[in-house]
């Protein structure tokens, strides 16, 4: 893929609703991103591998939060780690995207960023990855579009946001991309059925876009957070460093990246495709005991509650 192509992998989130299973499986309340769920390697650890194959580690980033500190040891593999960019306090996915975005422009202007959540289930990575970098390569010929990608329907799933296509973008064998006609958030399960049977894609809420489509986006949906960010950007490299990017979430108001830029439906989104693989948002236990039962092996603890029950 091209040398400008960047992943940044959200891990800041809390993960409340797999709190119980988190607590069985690792014997604490640590967020799921840092728990095994499906196999031996925690979903972060899975994200990552997933994201290597087709970004390389050096330009990965992780944001996370500064008290999930004691959970990192052990999600790094191979020799070249991916950087950790580490919040000091949760500010919501608003700034939890822009604080990468900031941090990846500063190094490479021209870079195209994909944002990836670190708790979903793809079953085919590789077959995703090449999809990633197909759309990447659409957006380098495109570059004031911000893509979303999105996913085939399968059920009227009233816990997911859905995307409403619009005019076509582009319709090849290896992309489909469309204009953003409408989001449907959470509907009610009449609607879901209704968004199911016109074609209506599920949002996985991950992103490809170029870094100053990102900061546009920010500077004109939450002025006040990407202000902030860029002031503490100026401390980069020097002992104040710490205290400006302290300084700059204590002052910023908490944005959600979804309800304040992407549904509003700026004219410069789209939504693409992504090939007819298994994907799910591991969100709540009933999605992963869906997944669970999809894979070959269960893991030791889904094994044992297994036993258990039978």
């Amino acid at each position: 893929m091209s040398n400008h192509l960047w992943g940044v992998v959200l891990a800041g989130g809390g993960g409340v609703r797999l709190k119980a299973l988190a607590r069985r499986i690792c014997g604490d309340d640590r967020p799921k991103q840092y728990v095994p769920v499906l196999g031996d390697r925690t979903l972060l650890r899975q994200t990552l591998d997933r994201v290597a194959l087709g970004i390389a580690p050096g330009r990965t980033a992780v944001v996370t939060l500064r008290s999930h500190a004691r959970y990192f040891a052990g999600q790094w593999a191979g020799p070249e780690p991916p950087h950790v960019l580490v919040q000091p306090a949760d500010r919501g996915t608003a700034a939890g995207i822009l604080f990468p975005v900031h941090w990846v422009a500063r190094r490479d202007p021209a870079a195209t960023i994909a944002i990836f959540p670190s708790d979903h289930f793809v079953s085919e990575p590789a077959t995703f990855m090449a999809h990633v970098g197909q759309v990447a390569a659409w957006v380098d010929e495109h570059p004031d579009r911000l893509v979303l990608l999105g996913a085939h329907a399968t059920g009227p799933e009233v816990e997911y946001g859905w995307i409403e296509p619009g005019r076509p973008l582009t319709c090849t064998d290896d992309r489909r991309i469309w204009e953003i006609r409408r989001f449907w958030e959470k509907p009610s399960e009449e609607k879901a059925r209704l968004c199911l049977e016109a074609g209506c894609l599920w949002n996985t809420f991950i992103l490809v876009g170029k870094a100053a489509t990102f900061l546009r986006a920010g500077r004109e949906a939450v002025a006040d957070v990407d202000e902030r960010l860029a002031r503490a950007e100026a401390f980069v490299g020097t002992d104040e460093e710490p205290w400006a990017l302290h300084q700059a979430y204590a002052l910023m108001p908490k944005a959600n990246f979804s309800r304040a830029i992407l549904e509003p439906g700026p004219p410069y989104l789209a939504v693409a495709a992504i090939p007819r693989v298994v994907w799910s948002d591991l969100g709540t236990p009933r999605r992963v005991f869906e997944v669970l039962g999809r894979v070959p092996n269960l893991p030791a603890w889904a094994l044992a509650a297994d036993q258990a029950v039978s």
